[in-house]
């Protein structure tokens, strides 16, 4: 992740004893998860179990609200993190102007508190800290605090968050950062609690400490963060020697590396990679994916076909609806992190489908529509635009006023039972004691609960289930007799019973803030699932086009050619769309995520609109991000205020980094376009991050489209009129997973509407027929007249039959 020659994995350890870190850096990645969470203490120290309850702060009615004792300035947010913070005795302000001025005329340390509004810890520091007014007057006192949105700035985020890693080898939300009044970095950390445990020390003993060593020693307070600062400064305006550029076939090596690297960490008992927590890392089963059809190594794919499998049945996947928890806690991905954010569903969506089209199973193509179905009813705004996330945590009853973890997804074995027993007529010829014998088999229900009192920290799962299926639906069919057909009607009555009577249950706070990069992964996703040639076909691109001219709309400036980075609306059956008071334009993400969906979508509906999209958002990214001198995209604009570095990003985690997608991108835009500075682009782009080591593990994502630049697209010309034999010859195509192919409709009647002139004049029909070529790196096999053997040929190439 770093340029230099060692990771430095010294912590500021805590603001009692600050220290000067070490200050040699590289861009080596260690072999182990690195993906940031919700800073979580179970999953960093050793720890009794304690019951900890905290007020939902959230808004929507969610709680039984009292009349608030404080406002601060965040009341006059838009985004739903701050606003959560809106009544704390604290002193908010949010970033801006107005906060830096008053820390450098008072001569006051900031105080950086970022995470975001369905985080669960966010919410236990905030009840046990923010809202204590002891805790308040101590930061009113000493600091100039500030709260940010990661997902709404997370060009702010990403800058502390480097800092935080480099600091202390790890990071997560919430991210607690001191600042001084010229926003440089001098000690971070996460969650803090209120009193000492965990092995760390209280948070207003830090903020005491901290606030004293301003006075009594500011220079040696400051060099401990200025050399991390400068050798962050150092890292991102370096760049890669000729020496280490990629070579021609350079790409195979980092292929074996990255398979044998992936091989040694494939958790063989519950698959994904690694111990827990273990979060889907959706680039990285898309590399294997890639890796598979380029080696032929069914042991590849069945590495990413069993992660799926394991995420499919395990207590992340919501069984009762559908959609995705952000991350599992236990190796066996059965206890969660409840919430679910966008970016996973949009992701997993595309994963899935990409599972099914390489084997044509019905389970991964249900997981893949369940995704659907939860987008469309629980997260979409009318106008088709997509929330956020959902949070972790909700009211048990509405009688409560306390949140609890999972209290909206968990069931005890009385709640279940009761449930089928109120409606047995549901189960036709079944009594209700036998089909829920049968559904608590096949979900490991117990009557004292399925959850482990260890991956319980707080007690909020005492007696609770979380739904997992610890073997299969043929499992459970041989242990009852019954057939595979007549189980999975019984599990889809069960779990519409449950389903509404779930919906009755308090809610979990809903994000309504519409991210643009987000929403571009769910273009993507529903164009994936769009190809795959079933009967909803026609619903999943339809709603990818409301979706595509939503952002267009509302999230897009169409004079300046800029995307702006979200705006806000107010519920799934609610109108209501506000922007900004002050216009936050989008960042790399935004536009490298969108161009990815606008190609996906080109190449499921074969709209010539979204593709000139794509090249004109391509050309604002360049003018934006691009760096000539050395090469790849910067994560924010040149003239970014009050953003102290400039960050490349050089690590796919939970999504992959701007940079990965962006090769891809313009990797494909240099085909469809037959325009060679896109590229080149691409070949500089990529020998930027050519020392990056292992580089498949830590950009996997990137490495799946230095395959693409260096072996060539596959290139699929569809030559003929507006017709339905040509329509069902793209059809065709579409079904099969094949990561570098792009679709031309070379049409004899409109040949000046063609974004390739090149293949629009070289390729003819056949006979008068709509014929079919397909090529690799620009050497084509003989002409396809037959549907039956267009399908025949992809099948023989693009498919893998599960054994």
């Amino acid at each position: 992740m770093f340029r230099g020659k060692t990771l430095c994995q010294n912590w500021i350890r805590s603001a009692l004893a600050i220290t000067a870190p070490q200050t040699q850096l590289h861009r080596s990645w260690l072999i182990d998860d690195r993906t940031t969470t919700t800073a979580h203490p179970q999953h960093q120290h050793q720890q009794k179990q304690h019951q900890h309850l905290f007020r939902g702060m959230a808004t929507g009615g969610e709680t039984k609200a009292e009349t608030p004792k404080h406002t601060n300035r965040l009341a006059a947010s838009k985004s739903p993190y701050l606003l959560q913070h809106a009544h704390n005795p604290v002193d908010w302000y949010p970033w801006c102007e107005e906060a830096f001025e008053r820390a450098r005329s008072e001569n006051k340390l900031i105080f950086l508190s970022v995470g975001y509004s369905t985080c669960h810890w966010c919410h236990v520091m905030e009840h046990e800290s923010f809202e204590d007014a002891a805790t308040a007057e101590v930061m009113n006192k000493h600091f100039v605090n500030i709260k940010v949105d990661r997902e709404e700035r997370p060009d702010i985020d990403k800058v502390y968050m480097q800092f935080l890693l480099m600091s202390k080898g790890s990071g997560g939300w919430p991210m607690s950062v001191w600042l001084t009044p010229d926003l440089e970095p001098l000690a971070a950390g996460t969650y803090f609690p209120p009193k000492p445990r965990y092995g760390m020390p209280s948070f207003t003993m830090v903020l005491e400490s901290i606030a004293k060593k301003w006075v009594a020693d500011r220079d040696s307070l400051k060099k401990a963060g200025s050399t991390l600062l400068q050798a962050m400064q150092t890292n991102q305006s370096a760049g890669t020697s000729a020496e280490m550029a990629f070579e021609r076939g350079s790409g195979d090596a980092k292929l074996a590396e990255a398979v044998a690297v992936h091989k040694q960490r494939f958790d063989q008992q519950h698959a994904g990679f690694g111990r827990e927590p273990k979060f889907p890392e959706v680039p990285r089963l898309n590399f294997l994916f890639h890796a598979y059809l380029v080696t032929k190594d069914v042991d590849v794919l069945d590495m990413v076909l069993q992660t799926l499998d394991h995420i499919g049945r395990g207590g992340i996947n919501d069984h009762i609806f559908g959609g995705f928890a952000r991350y599992a806690t236990t190796r066996d991905w059965h206890n969660v992190h409840f919430e679910k954010m966008l970016y996973d569903q949009g992701q997993l969506m595309a994963a899935y489908a990409n599972a099914y089209k390489l084997t044509r199973s019905k389970e991964f193509l249900g997981y893949a529509d369940r995704i659907y179905e939860y987008l469309i009813k629980d997260l979409r705004h009318p106008a088709g635009g997509f929330y956020a996330g959902e949070d972790a945590d909700s009211l048990p009853t509405h009688e409560d006023t306390v949140k609890v973890e999972g209290a909206f997804y968990a069931w005890t074995w009385d709640e279940v039972k009761q449930a089928f027993q109120k409606e047995e007529s549901c189960f036709k010829d079944i009594s209700a004691a036998r089909a829920f014998e049968i559904y608590s088999f096949h979900y490991d229900l117990k009557p004292s609960g399925n959850v482990s009192p260890s991956s319980d920290p707080h007690g909020h799962l005492t007696g609770k289930n979380i739904l997992i299926v610890r073997g299969s639906e043929e499992d459970t069919c041989s242990n009852f007799n019954m057939e595979l057909e007549k189980l999975q009607q019984l599990l889809r009555t069960a779990n519409e019973i449950l389903h509404k009577i779930r919906d009755q249950r308090p809610r979990p706070h809903l994000d309504t803030k519409i991210i643009c990069g987000w929403n571009g992964l769910v273009l993507s996703g529903l164009a994936k699932l769009a190809n795959c040639g079933t009967a909803k076909r026609d619903a999943y691109l339809a709603t990818a086009k409301q979706l595509m001219e939503f952002v267009r709309k509302h999230l897009y400036d169409e004079d300046e050619k800029l995307l702006l980075r979200s705006c806000y609306g107010a519920g799934v059956a609610d109108d209501t769309l506000e922007q900004n008071a002050t216009r936050i334009e989008g960042f790399l993400d935004d536009y490298a995520f969108l161009i990815k969906g606008l190609l996906d979508y080109y190449k499921a509906s074969l709209e010539m609109e979204a593709l000139n999209w794509s090249k004109t958002l391509q050309e604002t990214q360049d003018k934006l991000f691009w760096d000539e001198d050395k090469g790849a995209y910067f994560f924010s604009q040149q003239n970014a205020p009050n953003v102290i570095v400039r960050l490349k990003e050089d690590h796919d985690g939970a999504e992959p980094c701007g940079n990965s997608v962006a090769a891809r991108n313009l990797t494909l835009l240099s085909h469809y376009y037959d325009d060679r500075k896109y590229f080149e682009r691409a070949t500089k782009l990529l020998n930027y991050f050519a020392d990056v080591s292992p580089f498949g593990h830590a950009l996997p994502e990137m490495l799946s489209a230095l395959l693409l630049h260096e072996n060539g697209l596959d290139l699929v010309a569809v030559v003929g009129p507006d017709s339905e034999d040509t329509r069902r010859f793209v059809e065709i195509v579409r079904k099969f997973y094949v990561p570098g192919m792009i679709i031309v409709h070379c049409d004899p009647l409109h040949p000046d509407a063609a974004c390739n002139q090149r293949l629009q004049q070289k390729f003819k029909m056949v006979n008068g027929k709509t014929t079919v070529y397909i090529c690799h790196d620009r050497v084509c096999r003989m002409p396809v007249t037959d549907p039956a053997q267009l399908e025949e040929n992809l099948m023989a190439n693009f498919f893998k039959e599960r054994i």
